[in-house]
């Protein structure tokens, strides 16, 4: 076979000589060679091309084109050697795959989708989607990430779950993260924006019409199974994943807290927004400092909706039940209506609860994850109250005479409880006899022995006024110093033999 230098040596001598047997003397080769190629040149094949031969799938071509038409180019080569041996095809499988793979190949040409390239406007769109997130302590979370058009500015938010409170938060946030709010916002087709499809025309979510109202956007979908509709996105959503993700590619090890994969989604937002953009040749951030201006302003409060779960507080108790769990808010919040969202995962997961008065929504309370069973209470949110436990009753008097008595004080307090825990009988007699004896001799002394009769248990007839006589008592003491002595002294020994005195004389007279 003849090389391509040796061929345009050939086609030049000929060219020299105009004769194909004039060329074969002065280039040593057959004849048949040169003309050959002089043909093929004529032809404008493509020089040293050998020419085309028959195959023996040429005769079945268009069956092969139509079962690959049929079946949108999903067909198996297999699958149609086998149709071509019931049509009495006699070659081998190895040219069958060949022939399939040829026409699926210019199938799949001829219904190529051809993009055209997006020339956006600054402040006009912005589009969000959802990647898994890493796991943390067994628990799956998930990657919110959004993407502004013209800037190519790229947030990544984690959450726990895609509830509505939970999206509609990142969104509140993204608008504050970027300093306004775009014109259009294009996501899915997910059941928090589409609640269903009529003719091919998606209907809307009445939550997220409320949403979009609140910050003047209008939410967009995309068409169902059509990522290339918002390729933005999904191409950050893919480079968000292949960083955040702990994998064998980045070496990343699993996150401790779901406040370490915040921290790490701040700093993938940084590294991403602050280096050169390959399509624009500049910075993100650089480029939404010259887009701001073309964002529309948010309020200043976030929709309720992004505060999370309507819930009623009870007139009676200020508890609220989320997620068959219980937990307690303010009491002046009795009968109020509040919304409760959870907040992280894992052992840093936290129950918040706002509540949206007169000056904006305020949050009000922050608990950790309850369990059902187990309320999470803060003992500040129950001013006043004490914890009633059985067998620790309130002393309340009922009437006049129970009154007077436990106007005693303590005492009389502690001998009730002890009297009444003992069984004691005609309680309210020895009650009025206590109070008729606290005017006689006090009631200082008397709460006293009341006390004292209940630390030892007397609570029999006469015991109260036997205690109060025993105090009564006085037991004449006697106490030594340096000057006296406790020692019997002998001044009674001096008139020991003496005669008797004068005064005992004159009274014997």
């Amino acid at each position: 076979m003849k090389s391509d230098g040796e061929i345009m040596e050939i086609l030049a001598a000929y060219d020299l000589t105009g004769s194909l047997r004039a060329t074969a003397e002065l280039t040593g080769c057959s004849h048949h060679t040169f003309a050959r190629h002089v043909a093929a040149r004529d032809a404008g094949r493509p020089i040293g091309e050998p020419p085309a031969r028959g195959r023996v799938t040429d005769a079945f071509l268009p069956k092969i084109e139509e079962w690959i038409e049929a079946s949108k180019g999903r067909i198996r080569a297999d699958k149609a050697h086998e149709k071509l041996l019931a049509l009495g095809y006699a070659g081998s499988e190895r040219s069958t795959r060949r022939a399939i793979a040829q026409v699926k190949a210019a199938w799949r040409l001829g219904h190529v989708r051809v993009h055209r390239p997006w020339i956006t406007e600054p402040g006009m769109w912005l589009q969000y989607d959802f990647g898994d997130g890493p796991r943390i302590d067994g628990v799956k979370t998930i990657l919110f990430v959004a993407w502004l058009a013209f800037s190519r500015f790229r947030i990544v938010i984690p959450l726990r779950d895609r509830t509505a409170p939970s999206v509609f938060a990142a969104l509140d946030r993204c608008f504050r993260i970027l300093g306004g709010a775009p014109t259009y916002v294009l996501t899915d087709n997910e059941k928090t924006v589409t609640t269903a499809h009529v003719a091919g025309v998606p209907v809307r979510n009445q939550q997220t019409l409320d949403f979009a109202r609140q910050y003047g956007v209008t939410v967009l979908t995309c068409q169902p199974a059509d990522p290339a509709t918002k390729g933005g996105v999904e191409a950050s959503v893919k480079l968000a994943k292949a960083d955040l993700v702990p994998k064998d590619t980045n070496l990343r090890g699993d996150y401790a807290s779901f406040g370490e994969l915040e921290a790490a989604c701040e700093a993938f937002m940084d590294e991403v927004n602050n280096r050169e953009h390959r399509a624009t040749r500049r910075k993100p951030a650089t480029v939404l400092a010259e887009e701001q201006p073309r964002l529309h302003r948010i309020p200043d409060t976030a929709h309720t909706v992004a505060f999370g779960l309507s819930r009623s507080v009870p007139e009676n108790t200020p508890m609220v039940t989320f997620e068959n769990a219980q937990y307690s808010v303010p009491a002046h919040l009795l009968g109020a209506r509040v919304f409760v969202r959870a907040h992280g995962t894992g052992p840093d997961e936290q129950v918040i609860i706002v509540h949206h008065g007169a000056a904006g929504p305020v949050e009000v309370a922050r608990h950790d994850r309850a369990r059902p069973g187990s309320p999470a209470i803060n003992d500040e949110h129950f001013p006043g109250t004490r914890t009633r436990i059985p067998g620790d009753y309130a002393v309340k008097a009922r009437n006049a005479g129970e009154a007077e008595f436990l106007a005693i004080g303590e005492g009389a307090r502690t001998w009730l409880l002890e009297a009444a825990a003992a069984g004691t009988p005609r309680m309210n007699v020895k009650m009025t006899e206590a109070v008729t004896l606290a005017k006689i001799a006090g009631s200082e002394r008397v709460d006293r022995a009341l006390g004292t009769a209940a630390f030892h248990g007397r609570f029999a007839h006469q015991d109260l006024a036997s205690i109060l006589n025993t105090n009564v008592r006085r037991t004449t003491t006697h106490a030594a110093d340096e000057t006296r002595s406790l020692t019997q002294g002998t001044s009674a020994w001096a008139a020991m033999g003496a005669g008797p005195s004068t005064a005992s004389k004159e009274q014997n007279r």
